[in-house]
């Protein structure tokens, strides 16, 4: 009997963490897109920055992950923790920084420009293992390495952004000093939550994907 209790409440609450995920992309549709849009010109743009690059940077790039996969390859030993601290400070400073630039009036602007920017980062690295493994190889090392983290690091860094336009936003319908900061405490309570998630991605890059892309890399 009280397992089907714990079992009812854990399926409500759930069901009621849905509802809310739901009903907050549903309230703020619009942002979402433009967000999403932003990210994707990002990737585009870092897409085509690889695809104009001069021979030399182009094997310069080349040699680069080559000599990445050749380490791999070699069971040359990785710093694990060195390699979690380095991407958690680098989570928590990017969540930091979408805070602070959403949190005030005219740095809403900059957060298009943060989000753009680790869409050219993604397209940049994407376009590389490409150039550099081909088309099967470059899949399977993205596959592998790549899309875990990115499945949670994606929406959380679009979710963040979207947090400070909606902040933006209420603040010029109502300067209201109490609206200011309701909107200002929810911004911040919702960007702790996406930067416990940023930090799992870390995890996730360290513990799982490099693991993978171990497994794989005799493949490549």
């Amino acid at each position: 009997m009280n397992r089907r209790f714990k079992r009812y409440n854990r399926r409500k609450k759930s069901s009621k963490i849905k509802e809310i995920i739901y009903m907050h992309i549903k309230n703020n549709i619009k942002e979402y897109l433009i967000a999403s849009i932003i990210f994707l010109i990002g990737i585009v743009i870092g897409v085509i920055f690889i695809n104009n690059l001069s021979e030399t940077q182009s094997s310069e790039i080349t040699q680069y992950i080559n000599s990445f996969i050749q380490n791999l390859k070699a069971n040359q030993k990785i710093n694990d923790l060195s390699l979690l601290k380095d991407s958690i400070l680098e989570n928590i400073i990017l969540a930091i920084l979408l805070w602070f630039m959403g949190s005030t009036v005219i740095g809403s602007s900059i957060v298009y420009l943060i989000l753009c920017f680790r869409g050219f980062c993604l397209g940049y690295t994407i376009s590389s293992i490409i150039l550099t493994c081909g088309l099967g190889k470059g899949v399977l090392f993205l596959l592998s390495y790549i899309l875990l983290q990115n499945i949670i690091f994606i929406p959380c860094i679009i979710a963040l952004a979207v947090s400070g336009m909606r902040l933006h936003n209420s603040i010029m319908k109502d300067k209201r000093r109490e609206n200011i900061k309701v909107e200002i405490l929810r911004h911040t309570l919702f960007s702790a939550f996406i930067l416990i998630l940023l930090i799992l991605t870390s995890f996730v890059e360290v513990y799982i994907s490099k693991n993978l892309l171990m497994l794989i890399v005799n493949y490549l």
